[in-house]
């Protein structure tokens, strides 16, 4: 089984970073614009249209306030076995870390769903500081 984790420091509050995360039908407008298109939710699964035209069924395993961590996993398509979760950790620089992990069949999956995370979690450090900035100006 494949496992990647991408982890990033985001100069933005970890109370701006969560309510981002938790906002589960709305990556394409708070959390990852350009990177994910469009995001619908039906009945505890939401459909996920990245900008590179793919389309993913996250089923919504679980969304943790007190942990600040969302829970999903991609249900049908090419991987037999799917598990995503992405975390905010507050840190002691009017900060945050932003880090997210999947895990995944088949293993030669891997290196496309990698760089994906890796557009992905840049996207999201761009956009959360840019929504801070926005926020105290």
């Amino acid at each position: 089984m494949a496992s990647i984790r991408k982890e990033v420091h985001i100069a933005a509050r970890s109370q701006t970073a969560w309510a981002a995360l938790r906002d589960v039908g709305a990556l394409h407008t708070r959390l990852v614009p350009g990177f994910v298109t469009d995001t619908r939710l039906e009945e505890g699964v939401r459909i996920v249209t990245f900008g590179n035209g793919m389309v993913a069924r996250e089923l919504i395993v679980d969304v943790d306030d007190e942990q600040q961590r969302v829970v999903w996993s991609v249900v049908g398509g090419v991987m037999t076995h799917h598990n995503g979760s992405a975390q905010v950790f507050a840190d002691d620089n009017d900060g945050c870390r932003f880090v997210w992990i999947a895990d995944l069949l088949p293993n030669e999956v891997a290196p496309n769903i990698a760089a994906m995370m890796e557009q992905g979690i840049a996207v999201i450090k761009e956009t959360l500081e840019r929504t801070e900035r926005q926020r105290a100006a």
